[in-house]
């Protein structure tokens, strides 16, 4: 379960890492940025949700 919370911590650090970069910029983040951000954010409730329901298989 430790590398699926791993897992998790790295997306949530990666969409922070790309927001933050959103929040400095003087334009729009592009849109490959949006959809990353948008991607990771999905990515991330779907593991939660199967952590939380212990749905994913041990190791």
């Amino acid at each position: 379960m430790n590398e699926y919370r791993s897992l998790l911590e790295r997306m949530k650090t990666a969409q922070a890492e790309l927001l933050a970069a959103a929040a400095k910029a003087a334009t729009l983040p592009s849109d490959g940025a949006l959809r990353k951000i948008a991607d990771l954010e999905i990515a991330i409730g779907a593991l939660e949700h199967l952590i939380d329901e212990g749905a994913l298989p041990k190791r």
